[in-house]
């Protein structure tokens, strides 16, 4: 009886059937960056606002003056004062009436100062719908709530890799994908036009639940339809998140008003229902569920796209022994080899996901354009796929995955030294930091699919990806507490998280150029011996794996 990989090698590993499905899965890549960064425009500063004094409404209204005359003639200056370490905004206490001269209303304060008062939100804007800050008046007292939206973002990921990691491998891949992409767009659409806050963090929450659906899933389908010597397409699916990045900011530049920004990024995701007539279900998650003869049928229709002919008896495919109908954390950490490998990926995520967003938020880009910054932000990120690209298959994926990881804390470390009057070295070494811990980001995706058997694929990599999101949450309060100690301290602590990082990874097996785990048993008989072994006869099929 024939093995998956052995129908697989003569249906075609990577043929026109493969580069269909993954060029079509690929765009998910791009709009999940969208969502992803999306909060860097939707929630950019007012160019211009300030706090309108009470009965300055209507003196304008009996004036007759535009907005702008309305503030040069009635606002007097707003300051900021720092209580209790919170920063509040102020305005004169003081109020307009009828009497006052249209002229000049501020010749009857003279020129003596005003005692203050707390704006209580009647807060004017030039530009009243260009942000959700705008829109929301999260300004002053209230701009904590703005960091809030993207808290929730992650919280909404978290929740989606527990949530549909399981449902993939419960119910299906192409199933959970598909309704996925359906709650991103209604959930997105839903958020451009919430009445008010509360509902805009409750959608924005789901449409986080519902986008890490979109993402892990057409990854984790990928990976499963390809051969053992083409994994490295997951590194080419992040250079299509990388894409995304570098699109974003166009959208932005030409879509004056968050509501259109959130539709833009949004509504693509229900062209991905079309995905139903053109991605078929993994058929090595058919396999696990006892559903060998859709599995097979799916692979006849691989082999005629691919120009090729399954032989007559290939009439039944190996199928695993082990089948878990209800994945749990459990199922990851029983066995000594998956709860050595489970903790080792987790504690990567988390180390990469800090590392990562602490020195894009520390770093950032010189100059004041946004929207240029943000291009460039992205652009820099392509080199780092593409010295994977040429790496992961000649040296393997530990070596890469640890020095990149040790390369991103030494160049923290030294960063964190490097005297002020340097600026220009200082920050190309923080660069080459960012660069080393882009590399290991991506390489964790690729090692975290190889590394978990069929049956528990998609949970595994959604539950240790999660790591990413509860690290997402942390970095910009690790990042900004410990910079009020000493402005270095971070980079300290992100140079330790990494170097470490760089020496667990060294105790995960080399999966180079061997078939795809099956089952928990599969995965205890990878080690290193193993690994060499297996890439010496990787042309060679063997009865261990299916």
């Amino acid at each position: 009886m024939p093995s998956f990989d052995e129908v697989l090698k003569e249906a075609g590993e990577f043929g026109r059937f493969q580069k269909r499905v993954f060029f079509l899965l690929c765009q998910t890549g791009v709009t999940f960056s969208f969502l992803f960064a999306s909060v860097v425009f939707l929630g950019r500063a007012p160019e211009s606002y300030w706090c309108r004094i009470p009965g300055a409404a209507e003196l304008s209204a009996r004036c007759g003056w535009t907005l702008e005359e309305e503030r040069n003639l009635t606002l007097l200056p707003l300051r900021l004062v720092n209580k209790s370490s919170s920063w509040e905004c102020e305005r004169p206490d003081t109020t307009w009436d009828t009497s006052v001269s249209c002229a000049d209303p501020l010749a009857r304060h003279g020129a003596g100062s005003l005692p203050h008062t707390a704006c209580h939100g009647d807060w004017v804007y030039e530009q009243p719908h260009a942000s959700i800050v705008s829109e929301y008046n999260l300004v002053c007292g209230n701009a904590w709530m703005l960091d809030l939206t993207q808290a929730i973002l992650n919280l909404g990921f978290l929740a989606g890799a527990f949530i549909l990691g399981y449902a993939a491998d419960r119910y299906g891949r192409i199933l959970t994908y598909l309704l996925s992409c359906l709650g991103v767009g209604i959930c997105g659409v839903i958020v451009a036009f919430a009445p008010n806050f509360t509902v805009f963090l409750i959608f924005r929450f789901l449409q986080g639940v519902f986008g890490k659906g979109t993402w892990m899933t057409c990854y984790v389908i990928v990976m499963e339809i390809v051969g053992s010597d083409q994994r490295i397409i997951g590194i080419v699916i992040q250079i299509f998140f990388t894409l995304g990045i570098m699109i974003l900011p166009g959208i932005a530049y030409w879509i004056p008003s968050w509501q259109g920004i959130q539709l833009a990024i949004s509504l693509p995701n229900f062209l991905f229902l079309l995905y139903y007539w053109a991605v078929p279900e993994s058929p090595r998650w058919l396999l696990t569920r006892k559903k060998g003869e859709k599995a097979l049928k799916i692979m006849h229709d691989i082999a005629k796209h691919n120009g090729k002919y399954l032989s007559p008896h290939y009439s039944e495919i190996t199928v695993s022994n082990e089948e878990v109908s209800n994945p749990s954390f459990l199922d990851l950490v029983r066995t000594p080899r998956m709860r050595r490998n489970t903790l080792i990926l987790m504690y990567a995520w988390f180390t990469s996901a800090i590392i990562y967003q602490g020195l894009v938020m520390r770093l950032g880009i010189a100059g004041g354009n946004l929207y240029l910054d943000f291009f460039i932000s992205g652009a820099v990120e392509l080199p780092a796929a593409l010295l994977i690209l040429v790496t992961i298959d000649r040296i393997g994926r530990r070596p890469p995955f640890a020095i990149s990881n040790i390369v991103a804390g030494i160049a923290c470390l030294i960063t964190a030294f490097l005297p002020e009057d340097l600026p220009w070295f200082k920050t190309t070494v923080a660069t080459l930091g960012r660069l080393g811990i882009t590399v290991a980001f991506e390489i964790v995706y690729l090692v975290n699919t190889e590394l978990y058997p069929t049956v528990l694929r998609n949970f595994g990599v959604s539950l240790c990806s999660s790591l990413c999101d509860l690290g997402g949450i942390i970095a910009p309060f690790l990042l900004f507490r410990l910079a009020t100690v000493w402005l270095e301290l971070p980079l300290i602590i992100f140079s330790i998280l990494a170097v470490v990082c760089g020496l667990l990874v060294l105790l995960l097996p080399e999966t180079m150029g061997i078939s795809l785990p099956e089952t928990v048993d599969d995965v205890e008989q990878l080690s290193s011996h193993y690994s060499k072994c297996s890439k010496k006869r990787k042309h060679r099929d063997t009865n261990s794996y299916i």
